[in-house]
């Protein structure tokens, strides 16, 4: 092989490595192509242009490989792939109920046995105990069990 086959093959494996580093970080498979790219360049050198001339490309690969990797690295670098912003909304929890038992209330829909009630302006969904309740009932809130309103004939 002669000199401008290793050269662009250490090129494109630097380019491919500068690529994964640098530019689309996870892929994996375009580094693992430089860096096919890169041993297969410097083992060309040793065999066709001597022991001292790939020391050189050897130690001269591993330098620019560094230097991508650091630069690549950076935290500045990866902010800007990383998700910085935060979650800060809520959601109605049901461990903190905002129908407490005992409240009163009417059935919008019939409860056979799941339908909708109406506390105070609050639209909820509700279940009874079994038992079905016709539209424009008066209920009440026996309780929550898991994440169900039960109510009752008020």
């Amino acid at each position: 092989m002669d000199w401008l086959t290793i050269a662009l093959l250490l090129l494109f494996g630097l380019l491919f490595v500068a690529a994964e580093v640098i530019f689309i970080p996870g892929t994996t498979i375009v580094g693992l192509v430089g860096l096919g790219l890169l041993i297969a360049g410097i083992w060309l050198s040793y065999r066709d242009l001597g022991t001292p001339l790939g020391h050189y490309m050897l130690l001269g690969s591993a330098l620019v490989v560094g230097l991508l990797v650091y630069v690549g690295l950076r935290p500045r670098n990866l902010n800007k792939m990383a998700l910085t912003s935060v979650n800060n909304t809520s959601v109605h929890d049901i461990r903190r109920p905002d129908v407490p038992a005992g409240t009163v209330g009417r059935t919008l829909s019939a409860l056979r046995p799941a339908g909708t009630a109406l506390f105070a302006e609050a639209r909820r969904e509700v279940v009874t105990r079994g038992e079905f309740l016709a539209a424009g009932t008066p209920i009440r809130v026996l309780g929550i069990e898991q994440n169900r309103i039960v109510v009752e004939q008020a």
